[in-house]
């Protein structure tokens, strides 16, 4: 995990101590979750079972470069959850260079749009608690 990913989960875990509803997913499995519904014509039930959900957090938006049919669930993720309930991502990629998730222009500043607009961003530009980690244990020689 990096550094951004344990104050996601702390946050996650602050919200549930609070009372809030909050569903933890990597986007991949999310993705696939989501994949699964839309082959089996059941997308909108499930869209409206995440409602359930205050915050839904997705880890590692960025991370594996998505489909376009991966694309489309995701951003009807996102769009379902504009102005209805919080989203929180963690992305290894900058938002000028969410079209490589999105896959074109007006796509990928939809989505941008729907996630900032009422947003709070966090920007870590330190190494990962990995790289961290490796080099503590290279200077105490284990």
């Amino acid at each position: 995990m990096t550094l951004d990913n344990h104050l996601l989960c702390a946050l996650g875990h602050e919200l549930v101590r609070r009372g809030y509803t909050v569903l933890f997913r990597p986007c991949e499995l999310l993705v696939q979750e989501l994949l699964r519904a839309k082959r089996d014509l059941d997308i909108g039930r499930v869209l409206k079972k995440l409602r359930n959900y205050q915050v839904i957090i997705v880890d590692d938006i960025g991370y594996v470069q998505q489909s376009r049919e991966e694309m489309e669930v995701l951003f009807s993720l996102l769009s379902d959850r504009y102005e209805r309930g919080s989203v929180m991502v963690t992305s290894n990629l900058a938002f000028s260079e969410w079209e490589k998730i999105f896959k074109d222009p007006m796509t990928t500043m939809a989505a941008i749009d729907r996630l900032v607009h009422h947003a709070i961003i966090l920007e870590f530009n330190g190494e990962s608690m990995r790289v961290l980690r490796d080099k503590e244990k290279d200077k105490g020689g284990g």
